[in-house]
């Protein structure tokens, strides 16, 4: 899978994620303070990564920033992007499952390695619900009107 992750900041949780989806099989492409050059601001990077899943060129994306919020906030405003503030695996799951989300955000500093380790494997292992009430919001979200 292509994962798009940025980081806001050069933290040893944000480079053990890169690390970990990479040891896992991914082909993952660095945004911000993870990318030598990059425009580090949460804004900026973690709406370049959200951008590359609506675009095509990445399947998913993790963003991340030191809370979270922001980088969950800044991907959020990319159309088509559902991005998830995940500080647990429970979370991570019935982000997947009921609001199909395809955006990991996530806290630089709430976020251990272990607790990275379980909220990835939750994320990966648990696809988009087909529960039809689950299925509509999702739809109702893609509606350019909100109708």
């Amino acid at each position: 899978m292509r994962i798009s992750v940025s980081s806001d900041m050069d933290e040893p949780v944000a480079r053990r994620l890169v690390s970990e989806l990479r040891e896992r099989g991914h082909d993952v492409r660095a945004h911000g303070a993870l990318s030598p050059g990059d425009d580090a601001r949460w804004a900026v990077c973690s709406h370049a990564a959200a951008a590359e899943v609506v675009e095509g060129t990445a399947d998913q994306a993790v963003v991340c920033c030191w809370t979270g919020t922001g980088a969950s906030i800044a991907a959020n405003k990319v159309p088509g992007v559902r991005a998830a503030l995940c500080t647990d695996a429970y979370t991570a799951e019935g982000a997947r499952r009921w609001n199909d989300a395809n955006v990991l955000a996530l806290s630089l500093r709430l976020t251990s390695e272990p607790l990275l380790k379980e909220i990835l494997d939750a994320w990966f292992a648990t696809g988009a619900g087909t529960d039809a009430e689950d299925r509509e919001n999702v739809a109702y979200l893609e509606r350019p009107d909100g109708t």
